[in-house]
């Protein structure tokens, strides 16, 4: 009888912490470095994301070879040559929401937030802040959207002289996550 009151304190505190967090698997995540010769975009579909409902810390990573240009060459360039990521295969964010507090999780609508933290890409971490919204309906955030926009030369990416016009100083890091409670995910 021990045994299954303990079990059962123990999956209680379990579900209780899972929907604490919204996370997705399948988030969107859009770069540019595009220039007025050249257009220079990528997609994935494949990023992860959790969003701590209590303290609103939030975390989004991506492998770098999950990004999909419309030119397998540009692809192949874009791995091998400027983001290395046979040696560097993923790119992450780990911050906060630093206006935690305006998100109100019993009110449905979209919140604009700031965002701080740590953008880790190509070997270099560097602390960035941007801006975002959140979307909540049914108690819960369902949404999260930002756009960071980083210079190419901190993260010692290195852009030959040849195509320097060809590629954008500054790239555009488009994130949108559909999110979803991770007791749900756990259910299906």
């Amino acid at each position: 009888m021990k045994k299954v009151i303990l079990s059962a304190a123990v999956l209680f505190s379990l579900v209780n912490l899972n929907a604490q967090k919204v996370f997705t698997k399948t988030g969107m995540i859009a770069f540019s470095a595009s220039s007025p010769i050249e257009k220079i975009e990528a997609t994935t579909k494949k990023s992860v994301g959790v969003i701590d409902l209590a303290s609103g810390r939030i975390e989004v990573q991506l492998l770098v070879k999950s990004l999909h240009f419309e030119k397998a060459l540009m692809e192949e360039h874009f791995n091998e040559n400027y983001m290395e990521s046979g040696k560097f295969p993923d790119a992450k964010f780990v911050g906060n929401i630093s206006d935690w507090a305006s998100v109100n999780l019993k009110k449905d609508g979209t919140y604009p937030v700031k965002v701080k933290g740590d953008l880790t890409m190509h070997g270099v971490t560097k602390n960035i802040e941007t801006n975002g919204n959140l979307t909540v309906k049914g108690g819960t955030i369902t949404a999260a959207k930002s756009d960071i926009t980083i210079k190419v030369a901190d993260f010692n990416i290195q852009i030959p002289g040849a195509v320097k016009d060809k590629i954008a100083k500054e790239a555009k890091i488009s994130i949108d996550l559909a999110l979803q409670a991770m007791l749900a995910a756990k259910a299906k």
